[in-house]
């Protein structure tokens, strides 16, 4: 089911710019957070508190997996 969306250029360009900062950031972020060892990342996440062990369970699924970590 394809529907269109209208926006203007304006709005186009800016949300371009924006999706283009976050993949820069996301780059960024990736390439210094994991250095350590995927244990050592996930039990700093789990230290802040902010987390539930879901989440951290899937986070250290998902890192096992991920090119960007040190196994």
């Amino acid at each position: 089911m394809n529907k269109t969306v209208v926006i203007s250029k304006d709005e186009y360009r800016r949300l371009r710019s924006h999706a283009k900062a976050y993949q820069k950031l996301v780059g960024q972020l990736f390439q210094s957070v994991i250095t350590g060892s995927v244990d050592a990342v996930v039990e700093d996440f789990r230290k802040t508190g902010l987390y539930t062990e879901p989440f951290l369970k899937d986070l250290k699924e998902g890192l096992q997996k991920s090119s960007y970590s040190r196994r």
